[in-house]
């Protein structure tokens, strides 16, 4: 494992997607039992994409106290079949909710009105303020469906609705979670990047060569939300966790 820093960032290069999804959830077992020394609950959001797969796996090994935790997931299509498998609650719950039993699982809903769901999610993020949010970063540099064009690093909102830009739905192919873009909803529901970057701590897992090009921006551009991932660089407690291929442009 190689380090690098940049501004308040950690930045941890592994040389493959085993060993960094278990170096991340050793990470994110270590941040709970610290947390569950001065606190009764830990809030923890989620991301869904195929590259926490191993991440995610390797949770289902540590010895977590799961029913002292508040889990929530970071964004959801609107319109997608419930029960999709591209769905991201349907992902977490296949992937981790199913296995474990936390205090509470808190799901979005794009298949409800979704100025009604932004309220009802946002008034629960507000009730469990977030400990811990473990994200991956697009191939664009999102942050959950922050999208450039959408991305507000002083956004009002805590959640809210978004229009997906043509980047964002070609990684959905790319990561072969659609057959064609043309199956990729363009539309929906994200917690903001503000909320987002209120937790206490930030465990980002970006494997892959797909993301080279993002990883790059990330660490090397100006932080701006042209690029939304590059806030990152201001958190005081963010670690990226990469593999030698998303590295390959630093």
């Amino acid at each position: 494992m190689r380090e690098i820093k940049k501004d308040k960032l950690q930045v941890n290069i592994y040389a493959g997607r085993p060993e960094l999804g278990a170096a991340a959830a050793e990470t994110l077992t270590a941040r709970i039992a610290e947390l569950l020394m001065t606190k009764e609950q830990v809030n923890i959001i989620f991301a869904s994409a195929p590259s926490q797969n191993e991440f995610l796996a390797e949770l289902l090994k540590k010895d977590i106290q799961w029913g002292k935790i508040n889990a929530f997931h970071m964004d959801e299509y609107i319109g997608l079949h419930p029960d999709a498998p591209q769905g991201f609650g349907n992902f977490l719950k296949d992937r981790l909710f199913s296995h474990v039993t936390c205090r509470t699982v808190n799901y979005l809903n794009g298949n409800t009105d979704p100025q009604e769901e932004c309220k009802r999610y946002s008034d629960l993020l507000t009730k469990y303020p977030t400990d811990i949010v473990c994200l991956g970063i697009g191939e664009n540099t999102h942050l959950a469906f922050n999208d450039p064009h959408v991305a507000d690093f002083n956004d009002p909102l805590i959640v809210k609705v978004v229009d997906l830009d043509q980047d964002c739905r070609v990684q959905q192919v790319n990561d072969g979670c659609f057959s064609t873009i043309d199956e990729v909803p363009t539309h929906a529901l994200t917690i903001t990047m503000p909320a987002l970057f209120k937790s206490t701590y930030a465990i980002a897992i970006v494997p892959g060569k797909f993301k080279a090009n993002a990883i790059h921006h990330t660490i090397n551009s100006e932080i701006s939300e042209k690029y939304p991932s590059t806030i990152l660089r201001r958190h005081d407690n963010a670690i990226l966790f990469i593999d030698e291929d998303s590295a390959s442009k630093l």
